[in-house]
C-alpha cells in the first residue's frame, strides 16, 4: 500500500494505482476526455491533470501511479486554470452547434465546458472541415474531432483494423482514415465501436429516420417493423425507463404509435435462423465436410465484412443462412405479401437494429419470381428509434405492453439470447442436439458456451459436447480483434472446432455500435444477462418448438434447407476483391 495525500485528505492505496484511479477510490472526481481504461491512456487531452506538491509542472493523472508520501490537489487555482484554457483551445477548434449535433445532451465536452463554466471563448476560432461520403453508413464531422485518438485505439487494439489514424504534424495534426483511403476503401466492419467510444459527435451512425417517417406517411406503402433482441435490453436507457419496464412489447406499441402498419419481434426470425443454421450444420458435420475447418456463423454483418476483406480464403466455410434482419425481410416480401395480397413492392421493411453493420448489410438484394429489390429497405439503430419516440413526442410511461402482431408472434428462449455473445450457438446446439436425436436436450446442456467477460480466455469460449458417440467441439468469440487471433489459430493447426460463433462486437449484439451511449462504461454483459434471464422466464426454449415457425414450414417452406427455403433464406458469400 501507498501513502498519499489528495486536496488534505490522507488516503492509501494499492501500489501501481493511478492518480486518477485513486481519486476515484476516494470519492474525488477528476474530469477527463480522451482516457479509456486499458485502451487509451495517452493523456492527450490534458483535462485531467493535478498539481503535485514540489513539482512546478503539472501532471496528468490518467497515466501517472502513485508514489509515497505524494501531496497532490485536484482543484488547485492552478490546477483551475490550466483545465479552463485547455478546454478552451479545444472548444475554439470545435464545431459548437450542439443544438444540431447527435450527441447534444450526452457529450462529454459539452458536459466538461458546462462544469468549468465556459460560457465564451476568447481564442480565435479555427475548426477543421473535411468533405465525407453521407451515403455512407458511418459518419465522421471532422468539425467535431478534439483529436482524443479513443478511435484509433479502439480500432487497432480491440478490433485490429486499423482504419483510423493520425496525419499531419503540429498544429494540422488530425484524425483521419488511415493511408490516406476514403472510408469506402478501407477494411470497416461497420461495427461502431468507435462510435460508441467517441466522446463528442465526430462519429455517428447515418440517420435513416427521415427515410421511415416518409414510408409512414406514403399511402402506398405497408410498412413492417422487426426489433432485435438486443434492443430491448438497451433503448430504456435512452428514455429514462429502468430494465423491468423497457420491454419489448412497449418497444412494438410505439411503433404502432409512430405509425408502422405491423410490428413484429425479431425472435420469430432468429429462431427461423436456427432452424436453417442448425439443419445446415448437422448436414456439413455428418458428411464430413468440416474436418479441416469449422462451419462459421453468419449472422453478425460486422463480422462478414471482415472476413470477406481480412480471410477471404475462409469465406467458404461460413454458414449460407441469411441473418434474422434479413430473413425476416425475404419473408415480409413473400409470404406475409401474399398473406395480405398485395405486391412485394407495397411492403417496406424497417429493422430496428443494436447495429450499424446492419445498414450496410441491407444492400443485399433480393431476386425471387418477379420481385427485384432488397429484403430489407431501412435500418433504424437503437438510438434512432429513441429519437423517433421522442420526435413523435411520445412519453414513455404512457407505452402499452403489446403483443407481436401475427402470424409471425411466437418467439423462443432460443431467439432472444441471439443478441449475447454465444446465444447462437447455445440457441443452435439446442435444435442440432434434437435434429440427431430426436429428443430434446435439458434447455441449460450448453451453457458453457457463454462467455462471462470480454477479456476471459481472450474473448474466446471453447467448450465441448457428447451426443451419443459424436462430439462437437465448438468455440464462441467476440471482438474482431480476438477473432483474427483465433482464426490465426485454427489456420496454424494449434486449436480445432467443428462450429464457431462469431459477433464483431465485444459482448456481441447487446454491445452493438447502436446501442445508447455511455462514455466509459463497458455495458455489454450486463446487458447479456438480461437476455439470459428472460431465455429462463420463456416457456418455450427451443427455436423447433416455436408453433409459428412450424406453421411457416407447413405452409410455405416445406421443411429446413428445402429448395425454396435456400432461394430465399440463404445467401451465396461473395468476396468482391
Amino acid at each position: 500500500m501507498v501513502n498519499i495525500t489528495i486536496d488534505g485528505k490522507q488516503i492509501s492505496v494499492r501500489e501501481n494505482t493511478t492518480i486518477m484511479e485513486a481519486a476515484a477510490q476516494n470519492g474525488i472526481q477528476i474530469p477527463k476526455l480522451c482516457f479509456l481504461k486499458d485502451i487509451n491512456e495517452i493523456a492527450a487531452c490534458r483535462v485531467c491533470v493535478v498539481e503535485m506538491e514540489g513539482n512546478d509542472r503539472l501532471i496528468t493523472s490518467c497515466n501517472n501511479t502513485v508514489s509515497e508520501g505524494m501531496v497532490l490537489y485536484t482543484n488547485s487555482p492552478k490546477v483551475r486554470k490550466h483545465r479552463k484554457t485547455t478546454v478552451e483551445l479545444i472548444l475554439a477548434q470545435h464545431d459548437r452547434q450542439c443544438v444540431t449535433c447527435v450527441r447534444n445532451g450526452n457529450c462529454s465536452l459539452q458536459k466538461i465546458a458546462r462544469d468549468l463554466n465556459i460560457i465564451s471563448i476568447p481564442y480565435k476560432c479555427d475548426v477543421e472541415y473535411r468533405e465525407w461520403n453521407k451515403d455512407f453508413p458511418l459518419i465522421r464531422d471532422s468539425a467535431k474531432c478534439i483529436k482524443c485518438m479513443r478511435c484509433i485505439q479502439v480500432c487497432d487494439k480491440v478490433q485490429s483494423l486499423g482504419v483510423w489514424d493520425v496525419e499531419g504534424t503540429g498544429s494540422r495534426t488530425t484524425v483521419n482514415v488511415s493511408k490516406l483511403r476514403k472510408i469506402e476503401e478501407a477494411d470497416c466492419s461497420l461495427c461502431g465501436q468507435c462510435i460508441t467510444h467517441c466522446p463528442v459527435g465526430a462519429l455517428r451512425e447515418r440517420d435513416d429516420t427521415d427515410k421511415v417517417w416518409a414510408a409512414i406517411d406514403d399511402p402506398e406503402k405497408i410498412v413492417v417493423a422487426q426489433v432485435a433482441p438486443a434492443v430491448r435490453t438497451a433503448w430504456g436507457e435512452e428514455l429514462g425507463l429502468s430494465p423491468k419496464e423497457a420491454t419489448v412489447g412497449k418497444i412494438l406499441d410505439s411503433l404502432k404509435k409512430i405509425g408502422v402498419d405491423y410490428a413484429f419481434d425479431t425472435t420469430f426470425s432468429a429462431d427461423l435462423t436456427i432452424m436453417e443454421e442448425g439443419t445446415e450444420f448437422v448436414s456439413r458435420f455428418t458428411s464430413g465436410e468440416l474436418k479441416e475447418r469449422p462451419m462459421f456463423t453468419s449472422c453478425c454483418p460486422g463480422w462478414i465484412r471482415f472476413i470477406k476483406t481480412q480471410f477471404p480464403h475462409l469465406v467458404r466455410y461460413l454458414s449460407s443462412a441469411k441473418s434474422p434482419q434479413q430473413m425476416f425481410g425475404a419473408v415480409m416480401k413473400t409470404y406475409f405479401a401474399e398473406k395480405l395480397g398485395v405486391s412485394p413492392d407495397r411492403i417496406y421493411t424497417v429493422s430496428v437494429m443494436p447495429c450499424v453493420a446492419k445498414k450496410g448489410e441491407r444492400e443485399m438484394e433480393l431476386y425471387y419470381g418477379e420481385y427485384a429489390g432488397h429484403d430489407i429497405d431501412a435500418v433504424l439503430t437503437t438510438r434512432e428509434l429513441a429519437r423517433m419516440i421522442r420526435m413523435a413526442y411520445i412519453k414513455p410511461e404512457s407505452l402499452e405492453d403489446i403483443e407481436s402482431d401475427r402470424p409471425m408472434q411466437a418467439g423462443t428462449g432460443a431467439g432472444v439470447i441471439f443478441g449475447a455473445t454465444g446465444g447462437v450457438m447455445e440457441a443452435a446446439l439446442r435444435s442440432a442436439y434434437y435434429l440427431i436425436k430426436g429428443v430434446n436436450p435439458p434447455a441449460d446442456a450448453f451453457v458453457n458456451v457463454r462467455s462471462q467477460g470480454f477479456n476471459e480466455n481472450d474473448g474466446v469460449q471453447e467448450a465441448e459436447f457428447k451426443i451419443d458417440d459424436i462430439t462437437v467441439r465448438t468455440a464462441v468469440v467476440s471482438g474482431l480483434g480476438n477473432t483474427r487471433n483465433l482464426l490465426k489459430k485454427i489456420e496454424r493447426g494449434e486449436v480445432s472446432y467443428d462450429f464457431v460463433e462469431v459477433m464483431a462486437c465485444p459482448g456481441g449484439c447487446v454491445g452493438g455500435g447502436g446501442q445508447p451511449i455511455h462514455d466509459g462504461e463497458e455495458l455489454a454483459f450486463e446487458r447479456g444477462k438480461k437476455l439470459y434471464a428472460l431465455d429462463e422466464s420463456c416457456e418455450l426454449r427451443f427455436s423447433h418448438e416455436n408453433p409459428d415457425i412450424l406453421s411457416l414450414y407447413d405452409e410455405y417452406f416445406e421443411k429446413p434447407n428445402s429448395h425454396k427455403a435456400h432461394m430465399l433464406l440463404h445467401t451465396e458469400h461473395v468476396v468482391n476483391r
